[in-house]
């Protein structure tokens, strides 16, 4: 697996009120990720841009809403989030980093 492909993987930190209590009680951090990307793809992306041991991830594909506008009907688009779990003592410090 090159390292272009793991630069491609994970697209964003997904973060609400329900992640945030995870990534500090359980140290589970959420991702939004490609929508072709596999467990292993994600654990050594992770594992490579954030210098941290990974212990398990869980991959999750969350459907599109679909919502109306006036009379016409659209839909939002399907996406992949992945729920990765890192070792004993390990932290992702997403403030910290550098743009």
């Amino acid at each position: 697996m090159n390292d272009q492909r793991l630069y491609q993987v994970i697209l964003a930190p997904h973060i609400s009120e329900k992640t945030a209590t995870a990534s500090e009680l359980e140290g589970r951090h959420t991702f939004r990720v490609a929508n072709n990307a596999t467990k292993l793809e994600v654990r050594k992306a992770v594992e490579k841009l954030f210098d941290v041991t990974v212990r398990s991830v869980q991959i999750v594909n969350v459907h599109g809403k679909t919502k109306r506008f006036g009379q016409s009907e659209g839909k939002r688009s399907d996406w992949k989030k992945a729920i990765v779990r890192l070792a004993e003592g390990q932290d992702i410090d997403f403030m910290g980093m550098e743009a």
